[in-house]
């Protein structure tokens, strides 16, 4: 049988498409973590469309925020902390790497404790239990696979996100008023208003994005022999590969969390559901996805259950792994996933540890969902320092050479800096 040339070619061009996809898309993906949902579901359920637009307004931002991130580890073959190691003060240094770990660490114990939680909505075992179980499972994933295995795993536990989008366009939407909250912003100066806009903006421009993405692009540069004698030898079709990966999963991102933000307002806020209080109460947004079907509130815990493990999952290492990266690049340890454990203590040392302190912290007995918030928050306020650094390493010539941001990059970048800086000042104002 013989095969239409037409057809072979698009095979090879999809495909090529897809290769390009690495650590743009997981990061992405990464993002619509169990904090980003929780976080997103809250605001919908809290202030309905009222913030919708902020799904399409941080597009830009949070792209340039991660295409600088990606274009340093790919000039310099280094991570962040590295970078700022060689450039900056030793007291700029240990700040920086001191945010992220204690941002990262609250975040990894969130997550868990959110695993916990979506899961307990589908088999009676007690949360502690549960979050043992998926702490060892997630260390021995991390630690004891290869890095080309690693990332695959990562791209397929990114179709979990696809759950919201689906249930956008089978759930009847008001177009109208939709098409209007998210194009006009809404504002209002009252802490409540603040204080989910800072997590909205916390969860999507995070810290540990910053740091994961720069030291994945380090990982493929390594992986694809383009490193040699310690430097990269790139150039500007290596620079474009990876603008397309980092703007389609940055699209993706924020594709999705305008659909969780859409659903909860639709399904919960009109509803009268404005306080998200639990996890049963998040799996609720689902329902209308299985509504037609028998034990629809059912299915609609286990498709919420599955994407929350799924993307807990997912984001979990990329937490502790960007924490071990800045961790390691401050004190010149081996860094890499691609090591085995025994080549690399100090680097699954700190993985080890932020995991493990990260689930301590379900010990205190802290609701799992108000923390994923509350996380959020943290890391709208921790990413602004961050952020002023990312803006100068990546527009410095002596840094990045010919590589430097342009004036539209060097216009976002500062422009993300300004917003979430005035967001978290006013946050604090309002206390």
């Amino acid at each position: 049988m013989s095969v239409n040339p037409k057809n072979k070619f698009r095979k090879r061009k999809i495909l090529k498409w897809l290769s390009l996809l690495g650590p743009g898309l997981t990061t992405g993906a990464a993002d619509d973590d169990p904090s980003g949902i929780a976080t997103y579901s809250q605001t919908g359920a809290q202030f309905g469309y009222g913030q919708l637009w902020t799904a399409l307004y941080m597009l830009p931002f949070m792209t340039a925020v991660q295409e600088a991130c990606a274009r340093i580890g790919l000039v310099t073959g280094k991570g962040i902390a590295a970078v700022v190691k060689e450039h900056y003060s030793r007291k700029v240094l240990y700040a920086v790497v001191g945010l992220v770990v204690v941002a990262n660490t609250i975040n990894i114990g969130a997550d868990i404790g959110a695993m916990a939680a979506a899961a307990q909505l589908l088999i009676p075992i007690p949360f502690i239990i549960l979050t043992l179980l998926f702490t060892t499972g997630i260390l021995l994933l991390e630690i004891f696979t290869t890095y080309k295995l690693y990332s695959r795993i990562l791209k397929w536990l990114a179709l979990t996100l696809l759950a919201y989008p689906i249930t956008v366009f089978i759930v009847h939407q008001p177009w109208a008023t939709v098409l209007r909250a998210s194009l006009v912003p809404h504002f209002e100066f009252s802490f409540a208003f603040l204080f989910i806009i800072t997590g909205v903006f916390g969860t999507t421009i995070t810290p540990y994005m910053f740091f994961w993405e720069a030291s994945q692009e380090v990982e493929e540069e390594q992986a694809k022999g383009l490193v040699r004698y310690g430097k990269p030898r790139i150039g500007w079709p290596h620079i474009h590969a990876m603008r397309k990966d980092n703007t389609f999963g940055m699209i993706v991102s924020e594709f999705t969390t305008w659909c969780i933000l859409l659903v909860a307002a639709t399904v919960l806020h009109n509803s009268g559901v404005t306080d998200i209080k639990n996890a049963a109460d998040a799996a609720k947004a689902l329902e209308p996805l299985v509504h037609s079907f028998p034990h629809a509130g059912f299915l609609a815990k286990l498709i919420f259950s599955i994407g929350i493990i799924g993307l807990g999952l997912l984001a979990v290492p990329v937490l502790s792994g960007s924490a071990a990266y800045a961790v390691a690049e401050a004190f010149d340890w081996s860094a890499s996933l691609n090591l085995k454990f025994r080549k690399a203590y100090g680097f699954y040392g700190v993985i080890t540890v932020a995991t493990l302190v990260g689930l301590a912290i379900n010990f205190v007995g802290i609701d799992p969902v108000k923390a994923l918030v509350y996380t959020a928050v943290i890391n709208g306020v921790a990413a602004v320092p961050l952020l002023f650094l990312i803006v100068n390493i990546a527009a410095s010539e002596k840094i990045m050479g010919v590589y430097k941001s342009g004036w539209l990059s060097k216009t976002l970048l500062w422009s993300t800096f300004v917003i979430m800086g005035a967001a978290a000042v006013s946050l604090f104002f309002t206390l």
